[in-house]
């Protein structure tokens, strides 16, 4: 396998480890270990640790090694926040793409979300519901960044839905969708953006209270502030 092709596999893979909370904020990712599980040299692995860098997933400290990138509080708010407005920009345009046909689809991904038997799974399906609904669109570069702000937070999403909290908090999810659905389905974009709004919000302020959960990472990344 040439060597852009094995870089774009172990990145995917590694990628999708790393949202999943597989490989945890501040892991330390060791190339030999990464080429050895791979069967790949050094030289994919190391333009993998690249590919991942530039997706703000991975911190690459010079002449010392790579860790998976954490946030702090301040950090995980302000994506939040930019969430909360670039969200609702992107429904607004992807509302007249929508179709008779869209409909069906968005009411069988919120029914999933809804009856996801796990927390992976039910964090998979949201996912997917929120994809659905802003799809549709020509405006790359807007959901290239709305893609990349939801995996830069997914890990913390997770640690969220903590078992004490995790009921009621799905409980208001599939409410919240069902408000955005409601609106979308209704053709009404300024209710679609603003329910889309509060529920972002309504995560952002829960996060707000929980700011403990930046404190759980593996080692600390040289050259950077505890979380």
């Amino acid at each position: 396998m040439h060597d852009n092709a094995a870089s774009t596999r172990v990145a995917a893979e590694l990628r999708a480890r790393i949202i999943d909370g597989v490989i945890p904020p501040g892991t330390r990712i060791r190339q030999e270990e990464i080429a050895e599980e791979f069967g790949v040299s050094r030289v994919p692995v190391r333009e993998t640790l690249r590919i991942l860098e530039s997706f703000g997933l991975v911190t690459l400290v010079a002449s010392t090694g790579a860790w998976v990138s954490t946030l702090d509080f301040d950090e995980c708010r302000e994506i939040y926040l930019m969430r909360e407005r670039l969200e609702p920009l992107l429904l607004g345009l992807a509302m007249p793409t929508h179709t008779p046909e869209s409909f069906g689809e968005f009411e069988r991904l919120a029914q999933h979300v809804e009856a996801a038997p796990t927390k992976a799974e039910f964090l998979h399906r949201d996912r997917d519901f929120h994809r659905a609904l802003l799809a549709g669109p020509p405006t790359k570069r807007l959901r290239d960044t709305v893609d990349h702000l939801w995996d830069l937070t997914h890990y913390y999403r997770r640690q969220l839905l903590q078992p004490e909290g995790s009921a009621r908090r799905r409980e208001d999810i599939v409410a919240e969708h069902q408000m955005i659905l409601r609106a979308v389905m209704d053709g009404d974009p300024e209710s679609a953006e603003a329910a889309l709004a509060f529920h972002i919000r309504h995560t952002r302020k829960l996060v707000e209270r929980h700011p403990e959960i930046f404190a759980q990472s593996c080692e600390d990344i040289p050259g950077t502030l505890p979380t």
